[in-house]
């Protein structure tokens, strides 16, 4: 018996030791961690019980029979963080460049699916050279197989893939398929094909950095949530991060006891709006004003500025916050602003998560890039996203609201449940300039007419009385008091019910 259990010592060192001493080294001279630290990092001390660290693959051509090394390239199990389950993967670099086999692959969908029978999210740290050659079609078979469990824990248990290093070619759709992605800058980057084959094909030379980094995704593709500085930063973020999100589609999110009271009144945000209707100013700090204690964990911050996503707690609630960002392009509506807003309001509505917007938006982005690039299909998106959205919608239209833009941007014809405007609302078809130089077209010439036209329209209609008179707009509200009012609405909306059609899925416009 003392011999087995030392043969069984022996054994877990070497799987401990991964790749070797050597390129353990090298991964920490780049200034990135191991498999094993980073969950050390990310769970909780002593939590995680590790599942196949024994597994190898079995692959014999090209002198892989004599490459054996315990756990295959991926370190898997499960653990807890801040005291809730979760099941992690962790590509380890050392081994094979984090190849994938077929053996590591089963190792990860065997995670993915335990997680969605027993309903706890799941958490890939990836680090992986991409397929492993040596297997030829066995690897990307086994990529494909991750997929498809991607695909089915989706909107059943929260995903988190968290890019640690390289992420190439078909390796790149399992993050893509989950719901949220987090970088590394200088040391992670994601493409479906390289820059020397960019070059070879197109004759563009460009870096891996510039190709696939994480500002680049962060900022300009919309691929990632958010970059961090190194790999110690982003564990402890997504330790942050995972306190928002519930553990399947069954639960609620973790209620917090709020220190700041839900009635409690900002009169700052009276004078937030400023006399000038053209003037901007920051919804961030409406947002932060009306949330508990001013946290606010902002998505894609960098990307699409227009629209700001992100979860906050209301009252201790978790909520999802939606809203357009006058600070950019004025707060209109365009093509990736709706995507961003879109992807993240179904989000909430898979797993229960209430959905706050602050409306101030003059329409959708005109021209000619935007109706070639489908503005259409992509503004459709976000009504689409709303329209189906089961969970409790609470909005407020803080100035404007304007054309089909004010339909999308939750409103009550889309069953937002409870909508609230402030009284320097103006919900119209259009601006009043542009509304009278329409209707009244052929007083141009006389300047002084069509500005007493304008005076007319901004008193009829550049306000919300007309909208709350038809019961649009359920209560016309003091800005200071937005957060209580929002408050007890979530409080009202707690158990909220609705019944939809049967079907099997809708056919959103993608």
């Amino acid at each position: 018996m003392h011999d087995i259990i030392q043969q069984l010592e022996k054994k877990r060192a070497h799987a401990r030791l991964g790749g070797g001493e050597k390129r353990i080294a090298a991964q920490h001279a780049k200034g990135k961690l191991t498999a094993r630290e980073r969950i050390e990092v990310l769970l909780d001390e002593g939590s995680f019980e590790e599942w196949d660290m024994f597994v190898e693959h079995g692959c014999n051509d090209f002198g892989m029979a004599d490459q054996k090394i315990p756990g295959d390239g991926v370190v898997t199990g499960h653990g807890y963080i801040n005291g809730r389950l979760v099941f992690v993967f962790s590509q380890d670099f050392t081994v094979f460049g984090g190849s994938l086999s077929e053996a590591h692959a089963e190792k990860i969908c065997k995670i993915l699916e335990t997680a969605t029978k027993v309903g706890a999210p799941v958490i890939g740290i990836n680090d992986s050279g991409g397929a492993r050659i040596q297997e030829g079609v066995a690897s990307l078979g086994g990529y494909a197989e991750v997929f498809q469990r991607n695909v089915t824990a989706s909107g059943v248990v929260p995903q988190i893939s968290v890019i640690m290093g390289p992420c190439a070619g078909g390796a790149v759709y399992s993050p893509a398929l989950t719901d949220f992605i987090f970088m590394v800058k200088d040391s992670s980057y994601m493409f479906v094909t390289g820059p020397d084959v960019v070059k070879t094909v197109t004759h563009e030379e460009v870096t891996a950095e510039d190709l696939g980094g994480a500002v680049t995704h962060t900022a300009r593709s919309g691929v990632a949530d958010l970059a961090f500085e190194n790999d110690v930063e982003a564990l402890l973020m997504v330790r942050r991060f995972f306190n928002y999100l519930p553990s399947n589609n069954r639960e609620r999110a973790p209620l917090r006891e709020a220190g700041d009271p839900p009635n409690r009144d900002d009169y700052s945000l009276d004078t937030l709006i400023p006399d000038n209707p053209n003037k901007p100013y920051d919804m961030k700090e409406l947002v932060e004003k009306v949330v508990d204690d001013g946290e606010f964990f902002e998505l894609q911050p960098d990307y699409a500025k227009n629209i700001i996503v992100g979860f906050a707690r209301m009252d201790g609630q978790v909520v999802g916050i939606v809203a357009n960002q006058p600070l950019v392009l004025a707060g209109c509506l365009d093509i990736k602003s709706s995507i961003k807003a879109a992807r993240f309001v179904r989000f909430c509505d898979a797993f229960s998560i209430p959905v706050i917007t602050f409306v101030d938006v003059p329409g959708f982005m005109p021209g000619t890039a935007q109706e070639y690039g489908g503005i259409i299909k992509h503004g459709a998106k976000l009504l689409y996203a709303y329209a189906e959205c089961t969970v409790p919608k609470i909005t407020v239209i803080t100035r404007k609201a304007y054309g089909g833009a004010y339909d999308v941007m939750a409103s009550k014809h889309l069953r937002g449940d409870v909508n609230f405007a402030w009284p320097h609302a103006e919900i119209a078809v259009m601006g009043a300039k542009g509304a009278v130089e329409i209707i009244f077209r052929e007083e141009k010439s006389d300047p002084a007419k069509l500005a007493a036209r304008e005076a007319e329209y901004k008193q009829k209609f550049a306000n919300p009385f007309i909208a709350s008179s038809r019961g649009y707009v359920d209560d016309v509200i003091m800005p200071h008091g937005t957060r209580r009012r929002v408050c007890r609405a979530l409080t009202l909306l707690r158990d909220k019910k609705l019944d939809e059609p049967w079907r099997k899925h809708g056919n959103i416009p993608l």
